[in-house]
C-alpha cells in the first residue's frame, strides 16, 4: 500500500507538466516583482528617504505626517465618496442594462458594442472628453443656455463641493459597459427552465430577478465587486485629465498624492507610506474575496 501511494505522488507531480512549466515566468514575476516590490515599499515607508531610497529608519513619522496632512485626508474623503457611488451605480446600471439585453432585443450586438466601447478608451481620453462636456463655456451648460435657459448652471468640475461627482460621471460612463457584459454573461448562464418554472408559478419578473436570479449570480457579483473596487482604489488618470486635482486640492485622490510626493516633491518616504496605505486597502478587499471564493470552494 505504501509503495502504491509513493508511486502516485510522482504521477501527480508530473501531471499537466507543460502547463506548470508555462506558468513559471508568471509565478516568478508575481513573486519577485509584485511581492518583492510590495515588501520593499513597506520597509522604506519607515525611512526618511527623499530623492533616493535610504535605510534611515524614523519609525512611524511618515505615517504621522501622512494622517496629519489635510491633502491626504481630502484624498481619502474623495475616494470614499467616489468609491461608494461608483460601486452602487455601476452595479445597478450595469445589471439593469444586462437585464434589458437579456430580453433578446433587436440589434443586441450593436447596443452591446456601444455600451462597451467607452471601456476600450484610455482613462486619459475619457477624462479629456468629459472635461470638454462639463466645461461651462462650450459644454452642457452652454448648450442648455442656448436653448433658452440662461440661468441654468452645470459646472461640477469648477465647484469644489461637486468636483468629485463630475469625475464620477466620467468613471461611470467608462466602466458601466464592462459591468454590463459581466452581468450579461452571468444571466446567459441561467437555465431557461428556471424562467419557465417562474412563469408557470405566476411569479412576477422583478421578484424572479430579486429572489432567484441574483442569488444564483453571487460569484459574478463578487468578481465584479473586486474588479470595480480595485479600479476605484487606484483611480488617477481621470482626475489628472479632468482637474489635475483642482480646484485647489478639492479633487485630490490617494494615487495622485503618491505620484506627486514620489516624483515631484521628491519625498520617497512619504510616497511609500501613502502607497502602503493603498496596499493595505487592496489587501482588505482581496483577502476576504479569496477566502470566500477559494476557501468556500475547498470546504464544499
Amino acid at each position: 500500500m505504501m509503495a502504491t501511494g509513493q508511486n502516485k505522488r510522482p504521477v501527480r507531480l508530473f501531471r499537466n507538466l507543460n502547463a506548470k512549466i508555462a506558468s513559471i515566468p508568471m509565478i516568478l514575476v508575481a513573486v519577485v516583482i509584485f511581492l518583492g516590490g510590495s515588501i520593499w515599499t513597506v520597509v522604506y515607508s519607515f525611512t526618511n528617504s527623499k530623492l533616493l531610497p535610504r535605510l534611515n529608519f524614523v519609525g512611524l513619522d511618515q505615517y504621522d505626517r501622512l494622517w496629519s496632512s489635510a491633502r491626504w485626508l481630502i484624498s481619502i474623503q474623495n475616494l470614499a465618496v467616489y468609491g461608494f457611488f461608483s460601486l452602487i451605480f455601476s452595479l445597478v446600471i450595469g445589471f439593469l442594462l444586462a437585464a434589458l439585453m437579456d430580453q433578446k432585443i433587436r440589434f443586441e450586438n450593436l447596443f452591446r458594442t456601444i455600451f462597451l466601447y467607452p471601456f476600450a478608451l484610455s482613462f486619459i481620453v475619457t477624462g479629456l472628453v468629459w472635461q470638454w462636456v462639463l466645461n461651462p463655456e462650450f459644454g452642457v451648460q452652454s448648450v442648455v443656455r442656448s436653448m433658452g435657459f440662461p440661468s441654468f448652471t452645470f459646472d461640477p468640475l469648477y465647484n469644489p463641493q461637486l468636483v468629485i461627482y463630475g469625475i464620477l460621471i466620467a468613471g461611470l460612463w467608462q466602466g458601466t459597459g464592462l459591468v454590463m457584459c459581466l452581468m450579461l454573461a452571468g444571466l446567459r448562464g441561467i437555465d431557461e427552465d428556471i424562467w419557465k418554472a417562474s412563469r408557470v408559478d405566476g411569479i412576477p419578473t422583478w421578484k424572479t430577478y430579486l429572489l432567484i436570479i441574483i442569488p444564483m449570480m453571487r460569484p459574478v457579483f463578487i468578481t465584479t465587486l473586486v474588479i470595480i473596487t480595485s479600479g476605484i482604489v487606484k483611480v488617477y488618470d481621470l482626475v489628472v485629465a479632468q482637474t489635475s486635482g483642482g480646484p485647489g486640492i478639492a479633487s485630490e485622490v490617494p494615487a495622485k498624492y503618491v505620484y506627486d510626493y514620489m516624483f515631484q516633491a521628491q519625498n520617497l518616504g512619504q510616497g511609500f507610506a501613502a502607497s502602503t496605505m493603498m496596499l493595505v486597502t487592496v489587501a482588505i478587499i482581496i483577502i476576504p474575496w479569496a477566502y470566500l471564493e477559494f476557501g468556500g470552494r475547498k470546504r464544499g
